[in-house]
């Protein structure tokens, strides 16, 4: 287990502590749409300033491209963060992040108050990983704490180039939590372990695949990328989403799967459909066929009842299930029910049901299944690197205990 210092193990009293979170909440009209990331990042702020800490809060939004853009401004994140913690969130409104005002606002700052930066991403090296933009940063704090998992994969200013110019560099809940339960089902899973990944292209989950099968019991395969290993088995898939350069390589995973004794399931029949339907929660009409009866003319787009049920029962036995990847075109009503499905399934077991980001948390949380999962990630890319076996720079970059 990644054994990383925490916001636990640190005395901050008096000391100014720099925060990198993750607000990256979208925005319409200057209105905050969904604020779960701040919500989510509440409880290290809190605990930071009941210890005495000064703290700072930095956070990138959106793709300014390293240019200031006011339609992502953190303005209305500094605004809904004072009203969430109850007292004022100074904001420090700086194009170049930090400037005269952060430095001014920095140096009022008493024990226990807060400060936001503007967005990390109006400075061009912050994608860089530049050296000059990590200093300015560092020149604000004694001490660093990374709290955003979401950008954990990537080594940028605030979340990497920092560490290297500050003494104590640790991590908050949030991630702490996050690599508790994706590293732990991933190197130290209870058995059985239960991996589902779903979504529509097999390209993006190629070494995800290679690795789960060598961790897993079970590996369960739906949504668009299943088809490709339909294609592989030799089966006719219509229009469905197929990609064709990865034919060997389905074959080659369904013969390590066999090689590793590890179960490997494919959907047994699919929901089709003439056509995508646009807009994508368009009506449509479709009908359920055996995955060896897919018309030419025809697209799959949601795993069939039978598959549901298969997939359900793989999960009822298990003790740690990691799901990526929605089972069908969730977003339209006609094609969602293979993803509740998998989703009830998820909500009704006894297991440590852990949700890897991206479209499957988007998922769980429309159909209202987020209260029912054990851990919802909160990083698309990350959690997947993280299912691959990789280091994230972000939490490389932190102390160790």
């Amino acid at each position: 287990m990644l054994n990383k210092k925490s916001v636990d193990d640190i005395n901050v009293k008096g000391k100014r502590v720099l925060v990198r979170c993750d607000f990256n909440v979208p925005l319409k009209d200057g209105k905050i749409t969904d604020e779960n990331r701040l919500v989510a990042a509440l409880p290290t702020i809190k605990k930071l300033v009941n210890d005495g800490g000064r703290v700072i809060l930095c956070s990138h939004l959106g793709k300014p491209k390293g240019e200031p853009k006011p339609e992502l401004s953190l303005a209305p994140v500094a605004v809904r963060l004072s009203e969430l913690l109850g007292q004022e969130v100074k904001f420090a409104a700086d194009p170049e992040v930090v400037g005269p005002n952060a430095k001014a606002a920095v140096e009022a700052m008493k024990d226990g108050d807060i400060v936001l930066l503007e967005n990390t991403r109006y400075r061009a090296e912050e994608t860089k990983n530049g050296e000059a933009f990590s200093k300015d940063l560092a020149s604000l704090c004694d001490v660093f704490v990374n709290d955003a998992f979401g950008t954990a994969h990537r080594a940028h200013c605030s979340n990497v180039g920092v560490t290297q110019f500050v003494d104590t560099a640790a991590v908050g809940y949030l991630m702490e939590k996050e690599i508790a339960f994706l590293g732990n089902a991933v190197e130290n899973p209870v058995r059985p372990f239960v991996a589902i990944l779903g979504g529509a292209k097999v390209a993006d989950k190629l070494n995800v695949i290679s690795n789960l099968l060598e961790k897993c019991d079970t590996l369960i395969i739906g949504g668009g990328m299943a088809y490709t290993f339909l294609k592989a088995q030799g089966k006719e898939i219509g229009k469905s989403l197929v990609d064709d350069s990865k034919i060997d390589y389905c074959r080659e995973m369904m013969e390590k799967a066999e090689k590793l004794g590890k179960r490997l399931l494919l959907p047994v029949d699919t929901t089709i459909a003439a056509d995508f339907p646009n807009p994508i929660d368009a009506p449509i009409e479709v009908k359920v066929v055996s995955v060896d009866d897919i018309p030419s003319d025809m697209e799959g787009m949601d795993i069939g009842n039978k598959t549901a049920e298969l997939f359900a029962e793989a999960v009822k036995s298990a003790k740690t299930v990691v799901w990526n990847g929605p089972m069908g075109v969730f977003e339209n009503p006609t094609l969602a029910a293979g993803t509740i499905a998998v989703a009830k399934a998820l909500a009704e077991t006894e297991a440590t049901t852990i949700i890897g980001g991206g479209d499957s948390a988007a998922a769980v949380n429309q159909l209202g299944f987020g209260d029912k999962m054990s851990h919802i990630s909160t990083g698309g890319g990350a959690s997947l690197e993280f299912l691959e076996g990789k280091e994230l720079p972000g939490v490389a970059a932190a102390n160790d205990k």
